[in-house]
């Protein structure tokens, strides 16, 4: 009986303990949707494909206690490559940023990788002609500020930001042209 009465006490305690009103992390666009094609502002420019080549904006908001950067990727993991396509993949955004304005440069102190097209930044969508693919715009948040420059690998820092990832986000859009 007294084990019963500890672990009722404990999970009432528990639940009072917890927020109320905890916020989920959550990222939000106005230019992409959930499932969504995306319009040829998004598309890249260059491959075949005739786009505007400019990232959509990204808000993001409850981000978990602890959050020390973020980190923005857009995969592609229909691409036929054996390996998926990396559109974009930035880290060590601030802690207090919470928002990147459509084709916008990322904050002072984050790094930006190449993109597979082999450019730094934003690399539109452009699959192979008849085809729909995916692409999953990501926001992680991290407990820790990367140690890793703009030399590693698309693969590395991946690693790295599921390492350290605290929560993650996603919108995943689709194009097919």
């Amino acid at each position: 009986m007294l084990l019963k009465t500890l672990t009722s006490s404990a999970l009432v305690l528990g639940v009072l303990a917890s927020p109320v009103a905890a916020e989920t992390f959550r990222l939000t666009s106005t230019s992409i949707a959930e499932g969504q094609q995306m319009e040829s502002t998004h598309v890249f420019q260059g491959f075949g494909c005739e786009g505007g080549n400019q990232a959509p904006d990204l808000a993001w908001s409850g981000a978990p206690d602890g959050t020390r950067s973020f980190a923005v990727t857009v995969y592609d993991p229909d691409a036929p490559t054996g390996s998926g396509w990396w559109h974009w993949f930035a880290f060590n955004i601030p802690s207090d940023v919470t928002e990147l304005p459509s084709n916008e440069t990322v904050p002072h102190g984050a790094v930006e990788l190449k993109n597979d097209y082999g450019s730094i930044g934003f690399g539109g969508a452009c699959p192979p002609p008849g085809e729909v693919h995916r692409y999953q715009f990501t926001v992680h948040a991290l407990g820790t500020v990367l140690e890793i420059d703009d030399s590693v690998s698309n693969a590395l820092a991946g690693y790295m930001v599921n390492a350290n990832s605290l929560a993650s986000a996603s919108i995943t859009a689709v194009y097919t042209r």
